[in-house]
């Protein structure tokens, strides 16, 4: 070993020591974790028992642990349900968090571990034994190994699905999850959805250096079909071969790795061109024709080395790479490969002792000032680098590293660069807005609403050109966040859920207004089937899942005047569709989110109110509203 190399890994051991414990920096004690990995390898023994559960202390804290057995059925993995991969959408009911709220897209989750853990929730006990454990003051810990790991994951977004949404009880200690070569659960929207909701930080996943369990979903099942259910056995930590199964299993793990490996190459591959911004319209096209895995990491990944260290990285687009650079074995005997990349998945309770003993714990924070190699570089960077080097990553495997850190970085310029436009453009068009609306009550006796669909004013002309300012600066956020250039916590700020409610309430009606002015209603149809922009879609779904409010009708109180157009030029409405919106109405003036002026005179709500059967209008709930 060279003398730099000795220097620079008694430099990290001296930085890692001063930068304290692993257990301190990730929020989980060196004793818990062994303890979550001892009872995840004992439930194996337990393979018909939902889970076991056990209480452990610490000096300072009491927990209840759940851990799952992991399952050598090979439809515990893959549900046949003519998807290459098994995925599925994940149940809404069950886990509104887990989606892209602005996009309205559910995550995607593997089908064959939903149904397990929905069958455990349904069939066991362990609904009662979480409650009255968290009423107790104790912290939930769930953890298995291999599938049961992907078990635990699920029964804890669960959890915090059912405590911990804003409109619970949030005294409770948040659970944890602690996984041993865990596969892969759900798509990229875990990993968006658990940084917005800034539960990213409860998921710890240990993965063995050459572990093949965490690559097993990048490959579709009909290419491991055929050896899968074999394979499954061999990842059972109690499998002994005999000499015979042993050279079986020697021909069945080469072919099950390299098929694997060769599908997961073209997952990482083209993540790592997305990474890098490649445009290449011919890739793009031939990915069109090929069935790529829906499958990525989210959390904090916990790598073990082999030889004692750890390297700690919680960026999901940098784990998908190292996951699987890491694991390429360069050895002459396809075999070995294979091999090792089996016996790992049995090896985490010895590593991880030797591991934790040491502390020699590198953690990859700063991806995007990465080098390419240990020459020139100082300091945790240069500790970093080391321990690439000691992975054996190539230059290739740095560089996608690098773009991903890279990628993240230019989310928070960007994040910077949208909240400069807004201070600087957007906030003095709001304050113009809402001064317009005052005015039109005060001086002009009418609605702002009705007095902007006029248009016979130069305040009016003023108040237009507002809008417009605003649609622009918003219909940038908007892009920004669709096409995944904002960081994933954005959507989720309760500044920018905020700022987007009061742009929506007071801007949206005067879109609304402008559209029926122009007639566009009868060129294009109504305007929340086809005039809506996506700058009110989106900040309306901010709102309602700030609020975990699911939405009654398909306008809120921003664009109920829409609504009230469209029944105003038919008079063939359903009687169901009026009450329904006088409800809304009436709901929304006592919580104070429509304003008097709604209620004025010469309103168009007033109009098309007073235009109604007079039996009608004398059982309306908004009857008082109006003739006060």
């Amino acid at each position: 070993m060279c003398l730099k190399l000795q220097c620079l890994r008694k430099k990290r051991s001296i930085q890692n020591r001063a930068r304290g414990l692993l257990g301190d920096n990730i929020g989980l004690k060196e004793k818990l974790i062994k303890k979550a990995c001892a009872l995840a390898f004992k439930a194996h023994k337990s393979p018909k028992q939902h889970y076991l559960c056990e209480k452990f202390w610490t000096s300072s804290e009491a927990y209840l642990i759940f851990s799952f057995p992991g399952s050598r059925i090979d439809t515990d993995w893959f549900v046949p349900n003519h998807k290459p991969f098994g995925e599925r959408k994940i149940d809404p009911a069950l886990y509104p968090s887990l989606r892209s709220i602005g996009n309205d897209e559910a995550a995607l989750v593997n089908e064959a571990f939903l149904e397990r853990f929905c069958s455990i929730l349904e069939n066991s006990s362990i609904r009662s034994k979480v409650k009255k454990a968290l009423v107790d003051g104790k912290q939930i810990v769930f953890t298995g190994h291999s599938s049961g790991a992907a078990v635990a994951i699920l029964a804890t977004f669960w959890v915090l699905e059912e405590f911990f949404n804003p409109t619970k009880n949030q005294k409770h200690k948040p659970p944890l999850c602690v996984t041993f070569g865990s596969p892969l659960v759900g798509n990229h929207i875990f990993s968006h959805a658990s940084r917005r909701e800034n539960w990213s930080c409860y998921f710890i996943h240990f993965v063995m250096r050459f572990d093949i369990v965490p690559l097993i979903l990048l490959a579709p099942f009909s290419s491991i079909e055929q050896t899968f259910s074999s394979i499954l056995q061999f990842l059972t930590p109690e499998f002994k071969p005999s000499t015979q199964e042993s050279l079986q299993r020697a021909n069945l793990t080469s072919e099950f790795y390299s098929t694997v490996m060769r599908n997961a190459k073209t997952v990482i591959h083209h993540a790592a061109c997305n990474l890098m911004g490649n445009t290449n319209s011919l890739l793009e096209t031939i990915m069109n024709f090929v069935d790529l895995s829906p499958y990525r990491p989210f959390g904090t990944y916990i790598f073990c080395s082999g030889n004692g260290q750890l390297i700690v990285i919680k960026d999901s687009n940098a784990a998908l790479q190292l996951t699987f650079h890491t694991a390429l074995l360069d050895l002459a005997e396809p075999s070995e490969a294979a091999n090792k990349s089996i016996s790992q998945h049995h090896a985490y309770k010895d590593a991880l002792e030797d591991s934790l003993q040491r502390q020699n714990v590198v953690y990859m924070d700063k991806l995007d000032e990465l080098p390419l190699s240990t020459h020139g570089s100082n300091g945790d960077i240069a500790a970093v680098s080391a321990a690439l080097d000691d992975l054996g990553l190539s230059t290739e495997a740095r560089l996608c590293l690098r773009a991903a850190g890279v990628l993240e970085r230019q989310k928070e310029i960007n994040e910077k660069e949208i909240e400069k436009v807004f201070e600087e453009k957007a906030l003095s068009s709001m304050e113009k807005l809402e001064e317009y609306k005052r005015k039109c009550e005060i001086v002009k006796g009418k609605g702002y609403y009705d007095s902007f669909k006029v248009q016979k004013e130069t305040i009016d002309f003023e108040a237009n050109v507002e809008r417009l300012v605003l649609a622009g600066v918003w219909d940038v956020i908007i892009e920004k966040r669709r096409s995944n250039e904002l960081p994933d916590e954005f959507e989720g700020k309760k500044e920018w859920v905020e700022r987007g409610t009061r742009f929506l309430r007071l801007v949206e009606p005067l879109d609304i207004a402008n559209y029926y002015r122009h007639g566009k209603d009868k060129e294009s149809g109504p305007y929340m089937e086809k005039g809506r922009p996506k700058r009110y879609r989106y900040t309306q779904r901010w709102l309602e899942h700030s609020q975990r409010k699911s939405q009654e009708t398909n306008y809120s109180e921003s664009c109920f005047w829409a609504e009230v157009e469209d029944l105003a030029s038919n008079n063939n409405s359903s009687f169901e569709r009026v009450k329904l919106l006088e409800d809304q109405i009436r709901r929304w003036s006592e919580m104070g989110e429509v304003g008097k002026d709604v209620f004025l005179e010469d309103s168009t709500l007033v109009k098309w109110w007073k235009a109604l059967p007079p039996q009608h209008k004398q059982e309306s709930c908004i009857r008082s509203l109006i003739q006060a």
